[in-house]
């Protein structure tokens, strides 16, 4: 996006919505639709299968295909996904981390075969390509849980990406550093900032050691690093937020890298605004939570996004309709084309209250930068479980603040009286649902593009994959290979797998400090909790799982520490277990209830399994719960199942929570009162 100079008027940034679902045939629809809207950016949503590296057919991913973005196995699967849409001329971004390689590969395949069809030169074409895959492994170990590979190996892999694209693909952004995900997990202004750059450090310092690029390069490559944000309804603070960032970069490229040219140095980046921060209750009010929270990122001239995708109303609720989709982007639409935002310079130079929180944040996150360098960088700050521990601590606390009523949520926690809702009279027509006959097509298709390639080609490119994945060579163009031969997702994920290995991050949890004494209510839970183990004559145990590939576990973190400082005995393994697993630790651990934290959509599918599994492993007397962003009727469809308590977004007092929990276990033990 070209940047003006402030005699003119701004342009508008790219406008996006995260969009993707079902099938690449169905995506590609929506994709063309919300182009005809005016939006001037795509934004791929993938499903968990494809952000972990699973086919349709894994066991995992069962309940998973298509529920949170669109299943791409192949191929076969980008061709229909961007037919008829010439991506020589299209913005995409891709939210993709761990097998960002392989997803890029497809993409620039596609590209290709675009090209030799039209009968236009490949490397031309390759050079107008413009997007972003997402591509940072390091917030994933922190928040969002996508993760397949050690650190060591996923850090090879973006630099080895950003290595081929800086040469071949010079206007795309190899990777989107994030700190989007890690104030979703708990993070303050200060510390969402200091990771992010954290990250960027491990980035950049691994792209110029790698000796892939040459020290005259690095310009080039600090050009095209792009960052992706979260803004908060707290809209000075945001704001301020992304001045002091890009000061800080400004700062760091110039200081660290030797970058000379200011241009280069720019901090570019995109937001989605706080989509964890939409309450399910009176969701009308996420209107007005999205808009201010939209001002932030676009007040500022001089660190204004060049991006902006919004969240739907009713995200707390479930998938987004087309309808609700269009309204994110009418909102966008109306700042930027009806006010007189883009007419001006930036309104807040010479501000000294706004200079003031600026200095605040940027002196905070030195500090913290510094902190994580002497333990060693970003990656022995994840492996050690620093990072992780002070996000789930900085979460803990927000969220006790928001139980105290010292951070006032309007309709959750204060003013919550309310009228019924036309937004949500018509049920569970109000949001968008998946077929369960989509996961069965996907398996099925999968099934036939494997029996209907040439299998000598796949075993080849495979076999070179894995030969060089031995070596310090770049893997792109393997990876390439393995695109065009009709080589699968899961394949590829899988040969990385055999030769990397897979890794489990630190959860936080244990580190985490404790509640202090003083909140009669814990209190109270605690002494309840105490006599219960005293006439049961056993330690009170909770198994906190999360089944499937869902890899949001801030909630399950809280719920964790909450039950730890109730008194419970905590059996958390964190996150992508199957139901299997979870019954077998259960029965193993001799828990008294188990908690499950589903937030993609896989409730119906993935929580029963967990029932009928303790039964037949006859522990049928252990009670089931389970939390996420369920609609009302799938609840009462759990309830039928044999779960004990469904608990959604509204549910926010978690110590309210732990002694819902006691009592469901004293009945089951038959206990009084």
């Amino acid at each position: 996006m070209p940047y003006p100079s402030d005699h003119e008027r701004d342009r508008p940034w790219v406008m996006r919505t995260y969009a993707g679902h079902s099938s690449a045939s169905a995506s590609n629809e929506l994709y063309r639709r919300n182009l005809a809207k005016g939006q001037t950016g795509l934004s791929v949503a993938f499903d968990l299968p494809t952000q972990t590296g699973y086919d349709p057919d894994h066991v995992l991913a069962r309940g998973e295909v298509g529920k949170v973005g669109v299943p791409v196995s192949n191929i076969g699967d980008m061709r229909r996904l961007f037919d008829g849409i010439p991506l020589a001329e299209a913005n995409t971004s891709m939210t993709i981390n761990a097998p960002a390689m392989w997803l890029l590969a497809l993409y620039v395949s596609v590209a290709r075969e675009q090209a030799e069809a039209e009968g236009r030169d490949v490397d031309e074409v390759l050079a107008k390509l413009t997007g972003t895959t997402q591509n940072d492994i390091i917030k994933e170990y922190l928040s969002r849980g996508t993760y397949i590979f050690p650190p060591g190996p996923s850090l090879r892999l973006i630099t080895d990406m950003i290595a081929w694209t800086v040469r071949h693909v010079p206007k795309w952004n190899p990777i989107n550093i994030c700190s989007y995900h890690l104030q979703e997990a708990g993070a303050t202004p200060t510390q969402e900032v200091a990771y992010a750059l954290c990250t960027a450090i491990a980035v950049l310092d691994a792209v110029r050691d790698s000796g892939q690029v040459e020290p005259s390069d690095m310009a080039a490559v600090v050009a095209r690093i792009s960052f992706f944000v979260n803004a908060g309804v707290r809209f000075v603070e945001e704001m301020c937020k992304m001045r002091a960032f890009t000061a800080l970069w400004d700062e760091l490229t110039r200081d660290r890298y030797g970058v000379e040219d200011p241009k280069a140095r720019r901090l570019r980046y995109g937001v989605q605004v706080n989509s964890l921060g939409l309450t399910e209750a009176q969701p009308e009010n996420n209107v007005q939570r999205i808009v201010l929270e939209m001002l932030a990122v676009a007040l500022s001239r001089g660190s204004r996004a060049r991006a902006i995708q919004l969240p739907a109303w009713n995200e707390a609720l479930g998938l987004p309709r087309p309808w609700d989709q269009q309204w994110a982007l009418r909102m966008q639409q109306v700042l930027a084309f009806e006010t007189d935002l883009l007419e001006y310079e930036d309104l807040f130079d010479g501000s000294h209250v706004v200079q003031a929180k600026v200095d605040e944040i940027m002196a905070g996150a030195r500090e913290e930068i510094a902190r994580v360098q002497d333990l060693g960088g970003a990656v022995a700050a994840v492996e050690s479980g620093y990072m992780k521990s002070q996000l789930v601590t900085s979460l803990a606390d927000y969220r006790r603040g928001m139980e105290n009523g010292e951070r006032v949520l309007v309709g959750v926690n204060k003013f919550d009286t309310s009228e019924p809702s036309p937004l949500q009279a018509e049920g569970l027509k109000a949001i968008e649902t998946i077929d369960p006959a989509v996961e069965k097509a996907a398996v099925s298709a999968i099934e036939s593009w494997r029996a209907h390639r040439e299998q000598d080609a796949v075993d080849a490119s495979l076999a070179a994959l894995k030969a060089k994945a031995a070596t310090s060579g770049n893997l792109f163009e393997a990876t390439v290979d393995c695109a065009r031969a009709g080589v699968t997702t899961g394949e590829w994920s899988g040969a990385l797998r055999e030769v990397f290995g897979e890794y489990r991050a630190p959860t936080g949890v244990s580190a985490a400090p404790a509640a202090g004494t003083g909140d009669p209510e814990l209190e109270r839970v605690r002494a309840r909790i105490r006599a219960t183990e005293a006439e049961l004559g056993e330690r009170l145990r909770i198994l906190v799982g999360k089944p499937g590939l869902d890899g949001h576990s801030n909630g399950a973190e809280q719920v964790a520490v909450r039950a730890r400082d109730a008194g419970f005995e905590v059996v958390y393994q964190g996150i992508r277990l199957t139901p299997d697993q979870i019954v077998a630790a259960a029965v193993q651990e001799g828990v008294h209830v188990v908690g499950l934290s589903v937030l993609s959509g896989s409730h119906l599918e993935v929580v029963p399994l967990v029932v009928d599994g303790l039964r037949a492993a006859g522990a049928a007397d252990i009670p089931v719960i389970v939390g996420g962003i369920i609609p009302p009727d799938d609840a009462a469809l759990l309830t039928g199942r044999g779960i004990a308590r469904v608990f959604t977004p509204k549910d926010y007092e978690l110590t309210g929570i732990m002694a819902g929990i006691v009592d469901l276990v004293r009945e089951r033990h038959g206990l009084a009162g």
